[in-house]
């Protein structure tokens, strides 16, 4: 009983933490860029930039976006940034890809992201070192 308990836990616990870490990834897609810039450079309407604002204000904490996304955390980038190419336009929102996601899909971008934690790169180099040290497992003399 206490070994499912503690699996129940530990499962729970490496959701939420990667959950978290998908929120994380959204906050920074609102943080990472100066909208007021984005406005300015696209020249988009005053309605345009209202939506923008809305849009970014749409979950301001973790709770609001976890309703939402719970099941499927990795869905705000398509929803987030279909949206957005809805209230710029299919113009002005390649360019603003091409500014700053240097032309990449978003998506892609943030996929990728999820991909290359930093905190697991080391492990790969560690472990091509030990195979490589031990071979088959049979000591030379």
């Amino acid at each position: 009983m206490k070994k499912l308990i503690t699996i129940m836990l530990i499962g729970t616990f490496s959701l939420s933490y990667a959950q978290s870490n998908y929120y994380n990834d959204y906050r920074r897609s609102i943080t990472d860029v100066n909208w007021q810039n984005v406005i300015s450079e696209l020249v988009l309407s005053a309605t345009q930039a209202n939506q923008i604002y809305a849009l970014n204000d749409r979950y301001r904490d973790y709770n609001s976006w976890n309703r939402v996304y719970v099941n499927h955390p990795d869905r705000w980038r398509n929803d987030r940034y279909v949206e957005l190419e809805r209230i710029l336009g299919r113009d002005k929102y390649i360019k603003f890809k091409n500014r700053y996601y240097k032309g990449q899909n978003p998506v892609a971008v943030y996929n990728r992201n999820k991909n290359n934690d930093k905190r697991y790169k080391h492990m790969g180099k560690k472990a091509k070192d030990y195979n490589y040290k031990h071979g088959n497992g049979h000591h030379k003399k």
